[in-house]
């Protein structure tokens, strides 16, 4: 698919080499090298996917990121040189979908801007037009998620992660079932990925999240999304 991505960073070299490999992909590129133009070139003009560098100057990446998802589901990638395990976790916990720590391969790069692009296609969506779990209800061709008739704004990372769970409602699903299931054969990073987008689908659609209902999680294997509106503990297995 062509598509529109704006490229943040301050790195002018990098961002140089990022808008040759995206455009002889076939796509149409726009560069920027602080995040107060990223924040306006997003506002005025929104592009299919942003790639957000962290260390970005006058606003750095994960103040955009905190911004940007008050305002839109814009897939964003995110950039950065740091490489810990709680840096990537903060960048995803902000609303990010995706996170590469430099240096990166061109190859990867361009490997997960095609997983984020699919998963926000919605003409690309599987499986039928409405999903249903008790009160909440998924479209994947709207890309809209309702729970009890109200909308869920969701990123396009949680939309895809519960896309998979409403597609089987009661269905306990492993994180590996989960990474495989929403990122194909893209497995640069770890199943915690997962548990950050459970906890922010938890925020949107929980009373209390930390007393789930919904979206439950058993223990020792994985989650699943209840398939009825009422919610029992039945054998001790569930966290609620």
């Amino acid at each position: 698919m062509c598509a529109r991505v704006l490229i943040a960073e301050d790195d002018k070299k990098q961002a140089e080499l990022i808008r040759q490999y995206l455009e002889h992909a076939g796509h149409h590129t726009a560069v920027v090298h602080d995040g107060y133009s990223a924040l306006d070139l997003v506002r005025q003009d929104p592009p299919d996917l942003l790639i957000l560098d962290v260390m970005l100057p006058r606003l750095d990446g994960l103040q955009v990121c905190r911004i940007l998802r008050r305002e839109t589901d814009l897939p964003v990638l995110m950039l950065t040189a740091r490489s810990t395990e709680d840096d990537l976790l903060h960048g995803l916990d902000l609303g990010a979908d995706d996170y590469m720590t430099k240096p990166y391969s061109p190859r990867e790069l361009m490997a997960r801007i095609r997983t984020l692009l699919r998963r926000s296609d919605p003409a690309a969506a599987p499986g039928p037009r409405i999903l249903r779990a008790g009160a909440l209800t998924v479209d994947p061709v709207r890309h809209e998620v309702l729970l009890s008739g109200q909308l869920v704004v969701c990123t396009p990372g949680e939309f895809a992660l519960l896309t998979i769970l409403a597609s089987q409602p009661g269905r306990v699903f492993t994180r590996q079932q989960l990474l495989e299931l929403t990122r194909g054969s893209d497995q640069f990073i770890g199943g915690r990925i997962v548990d950050v987008h459970i906890g922010n689908l938890r925020r949107k659609i929980e009373r209390n999240p930390r007393r789930p209902v919904l979206l439950v999680t058993v223990f020792g294997v994985g989650y699943k999304l209840e398939g009825t509106q009422r919610h029992r503990l039945q054998d001790g297995n569930h966290v609620t």
